[in-house]
């Protein structure tokens, strides 16, 4: 993806303000060189955040008539306005060996035993992977193939079957679920009371007893 940058050189809380009031968003790229303050048009990077191709991609970003490829890091958002606050990027080249959450998409489950057969219930626990490759490496986003799911069956980030070149970012010894199957659970069902016919009897011949017995 592509959007266009302009540079700033006002800084502080007056001068992003002004840029606000104006429509734009102030920012900041930094990495392989001096970082450098920049503004965008706020509607057009609004709209770009919306895209999930804007998060986890390598982006191309015009700026002062340059192409520099970059890497969405972090933005703020208003507490409950629909407005950037602010953005940053970090430069990329292709040997940068980068950190980056990337979007899940789940296919083929409906074709697993867990869910043909045995009618489990698949839960998507996590919909994004931290992963590390390097920059020309990095995906739009990563396809996980749930046709092998069995019962009972919980997936891990090790798990995964990742691209060549990409691998689970790793934090210690966490090992996140994935994916967990669980077998539905089903209400036993309640036999409804059956009253014999000699009950039925004998609770006629105890009404007419106690009538008798009130003459």
């Amino acid at each position: 993806m592509k959007f266009t940058a302009y540079e700033r050189t006002l800084q502080g809380t007056g001068a992003s303000r002004r840029l606000r009031n104006a429509a734009k968003v102030p920012g900041i790229v930094y990495g392989a060189g001096t970082p450098t303050m920049i503004e965008l048009d706020h509607n057009a990077l609004f709209f770009a955040l919306k895209k999930e191709a804007f998060h986890s991609s390598i982006l191309e970003m015009e700026l002062a008539g340059k192409i520099e490829k970059v890497l969405l890091r972090d933005f703020q958002v208003h507490a409950w306005k629909p407005i950037v606050l602010h953005i940053d990027f970090q430069r990329v080249d292709e040997t940068t060996r980068v950190h980056k959450k990337v979007p899940l998409h789940f296919t083929g489950e409906e074709l697993s035993s867990a869910v043909k057969t045995d009618k489990c219930l698949v839960t998507h626990v996590r919909l994004e992977l931290e992963i590390e490759c390097l920059a020309s490496q990095l995906p739009e986003f990563v396809t996980i193939d749930l046709s092998g799911l069995v019962k009972n069956q919980s997936l891990h980030a090790s798990d995964l079957k990742l691209p060549e070149g990409i691998k689970a970012a790793r934090h210690g010894t966490q090992n996140p679920v994935i994916v967990a199957v669980t077998v539905p659970r089903i209400e036993e069902e309640v036999a409804p009371t059956v009253v014999v016919a000699a009950d039925k009897g004998k609770a006629a011949k105890a009404k007419k007893s106690e009538k008798q017995n009130a003459k």
